[in-house]
């Protein structure tokens, strides 16, 4: 079933979110050379603890970290630790997520450790930024599931080749309905299939967490004996974005933005809704 959520329910969100964007802030500061993963960990338990609020990622299915940090060629659901040291050079996306009063913000971003890192890294990760804001730009009422995936897909393939030859559209992950719970239906593919058909009508209501990972190589990817970390099969780097995004009857709004999306979406001539907590 497909969770839609009144406007109260919305603000709660948007509660969530701006703790996930100061999680990003503070794991952003502190993705250094020779910090560990466990240390942004800490960071970011810190940040939801000063907030008041609840971590969504700890203890979900027995992840056992507050959020996900995925290192070079690890794709997504990588564990923190105070073995994986950053070095210069490394690419790092860092998953975070809140719970405030029940309701759920999930965001991902991708940054470049130091300074000594390959010109195709920051390609790739702009390239994943931009494609996940031309899915949000596709929320839309009226529009269908498959019109946010067609619009991720779209814009990476539009790109110039990175050196390695192609970009890859990681196939068995992608974004989701969010709200009472953190991963709910819908499932949203950042890749076109017609398997999958059109998919539902967006109305207001509905919530998505929108989130292309995309690699300097294949598509396709394992799972390592801890039963999380996610690594791509041929060993390339690779990238991860994502915001949470609400629909409402005046547009949509990034829940887990500082600004709420106003600032990129405008760019593709799409006014956001008003902040409920402004």
């Amino acid at each position: 079933m497909v969770e839609l959520k009144t406007p109260e329910q919305i603000a709660k969100m948007r509660e969530a979110g701006l703790v996930v964007a100061a999680i990003h802030e503070a794991t952003r500061a502190a993705a250094v050379p020779g910090a560990t993963t466990r240390d942004l960990d800490e960071v970011a338990a810190k940040v939801i603890a000063d907030h008041g609020a609840k971590p969504n990622f700890l203890g979900y299915g027995g992840f056992p970290g507050n959020i996900c940090t995925s290192v070079n060629d690890v794709v997504v659901h990588g564990i923190p630790d105070s073995v994986t040291v950053l070095k210069d050079g490394d690419i790092l996306a860092v998953d975070a997520g809140a719970i405030v009063d029940g309701w759920h913000g999930d965001a991902a971003f991708t940054c470049l450790v130091g300074t000594g890192h390959a010109p195709e890294l920051a390609e790739l990760s702009r390239v994943t930024e931009e494609s996940m804001w031309a899915g949000i730009a596709a929320f839309r009422k009226g529009n269908r599931l498959d019109d946010i995936s067609q619009a991720v897909e779209s814009y990476i393939r539009r790109q110039p080749r990175p050196a390695s030859g192609k970009y890859g559209i990681v196939e068995g992950y992608g974004g989701h309905g969010i709200g009472s719970q953190m991963h709910m239906d819908p499932h949203v593919l950042n890749y076109v299939t017609k398997k999958r058909g059109r998919g539902i009508r967006l109305v207001p209501g509905l919530c998505l967490a929108i989130e292309p990972m995309v690699t300097l190589g294949t598509p396709h990817t394992h799972v390592l004996e801890d039963e999380w970390t996610v690594k791509s099969d041929d060993g390339s780097w690779s990238a991860h974005w994502e915001h949470t995004i609400a629909l409402t009857e005046q547009g949509p709004l990034v829940l887990t933005a500082p600004d709420g999306g106003r600032a990129k979406l405008a760019e593709y001539g799409v006014t956001t809704a008003p902040d409920p907590l402004s």
